[in-house]
């Protein structure tokens, strides 16, 4: 049976000295005094053949009449067979579990960004993952708990992109589902995951090759684009000519194949397509009636000033036959000898990243928007001009302006730099 401590007054608390005192009233009920003079009370106990302590609060904050009745309270739940110490840690457990699935959609992204962007290649990549979900998905569910996003508040932010800007929408969905499967590790929310593809979007929006744009050609990769420049740059003729102002205009084959001179204004260092001209595929409705303008950077001048001037064509890249424009195949075929010679120096060819086909030469297009989309801070829409395809009213209006012409000429230069050898 546990000795029964003489019950102290509390006058006679105050003047204890240092050590740990029992002070009676309760069994097991402790004043600790410290050295520097701190005071604070202790419970100890056995329970289930454990001896614990549990602190009671800092001495003179709790009195000893309040201490003497929280041991009390506490002895009466030790009897029960409840532990103290193990309840106020699930309780303290709880009140975190409850503070964690409090986190809004922009505290996890914050919190994602801190934990996971190391992971992420480069500066630009990381700035232009961030900027893809706090432009689309922020702005509706920001200031949403993570735990309370559900399909329908992902449909909100997917469908108005999903058909207009497919290849955006696609990789957004990617991220939220992270950022979704991040909170669910983190607690923040269920494992079920609203941004999941598979099961789930898959069931309620269309493919996303099914509803991109057609011209989903065997594309170029990245990494591979400095070694194919350098391929290209060693062959003569008209046709490597042609295939590398292709490749530095991201312009489809038939832009290049009809191109004129009179197109092509070298004091301003523009090429300007007419939306009707033979090859454009520019629908002159859809863009208003307005031409194509592609600004030329130092490089591609410099290669229109190289090109021989063939008598008798107007043609910048005329065939071999009476001048008239090259044929369909030439560059497909250059692309071809390329590929094989690359093999043949022991090397993998040039292959397309997804389908493993060899790389065809409307794959620079594909490839330069995935290089604007993930490495860099260019505008998506201005991307979509150089690529003359049809994009927003408000960047048809700015269509024309020398500004945004001047901003895609920066961009074009970065572009060739990349071709060159730049790093991504």
């Amino acid at each position: 049976m546990p000795r029964i401590s003489k019950e102290l007054s509390a006058l006679a608390v105050k003047r204890l000295s240092q050590g740990v005192h029992a002070v009676g009233g309760v069994s097991g009920l402790l004043l600790q005094v410290q050295q520097s003079g701190a005071r604070s009370w202790l419970l100890r106990y056995s329970i289930n053949g454990r001896r614990r302590e549990m602190g009671l609060g800092p001495y003179p904050e709790v009195s000893l009449a309040q201490a003497r009745a929280k041991a009390a309270e506490l002895r009466s739940q030790i009897r029960a067979g409840r532990d103290p110490i193990d309840e106020r840690q699930q309780a303290r457990k709880a009140a975190a579990d409850a503070a964690r699935t409090g986190k809004t959609f922009s505290e996890v992204l914050a919190e994602y960004a801190a934990e996971k962007f190391s992971e992420l290649g480069s500066e630009k990549y990381r700035s232009q993952w961030r900027a893809t979900v706090r432009n689309y998905a922020e702005p509706v569910l920001g200031d949403m708990l993570l735990r309370d996003i559900t399909l329908d508040d992902v449909l909100k932010v997917l469908k108005p992109i999903w058909l207009e800007k497919t290849e955006t929408a696609s990789k957004l969905q990617g991220r939220l589902e992270k950022l979704m499967a991040f909170g669910a590790v983190k607690g923040y929310r269920t494992p079920e995951n609203p941004a999941q593809w598979k099961n789930n979007l898959a069931m309620v929006l269309p493919s996303p090759s099914k509803v991109s744009q057609r011209e989903n050609y065997p594309a170029l990769q990245l990494r591979d684009c400095p070694r194919w420049w350098r391929a290209l740059l060693e062959r003569d003729g008209i046709g490597s000519l042609a295939l590398q102002f292709q490749a530095m205009t991201v312009s489809r084959t038939g832009l290049v194949r009809f191109a004129t001179w009179d197109e092509i204004d070298l004091d301003q260092r523009l090429w300007t397509i007419q939306p009707a001209r033979k090859g454009s595929k520019i629908k002159p409705k859809l863009q208003g009636g307005r031409p194509h303008r592609v600004p030329l950077t130092p490089e591609m001048v410099a290669l229109l000033e190289r090109v021989p001037r063939f008598q008798g064509s107007s043609y910048i890249f005329p065939g071999e036959k009476d001048g008239m424009p090259m044929s369909d195949a030439t560059a497909g075929k250059l692309m071809d000898v390329l590929h094989e010679a690359d093999i043949k120096g022991g090397r993998r060819g040039y292959l397309d990243r997804d389908t493993g086909k060899r790389a065809v030469p409307h794959g620079f297009r594909s490839c330069f928007r995935t290089w604007v989309s993930d490495y860099t801070d260019f505008d998506g829409d201005m991307a979509e001009i150089a690529l003359a395809h049809t994009v927003g009213t408000k960047v048809q209006q700015a269509y024309d302006r020398a500004a945004m012409v001047e901003k895609r000429r920066e961009m074009m230069k970065s572009w060739v730099r990349v071709l060159q050898g730049a790093e991504v």
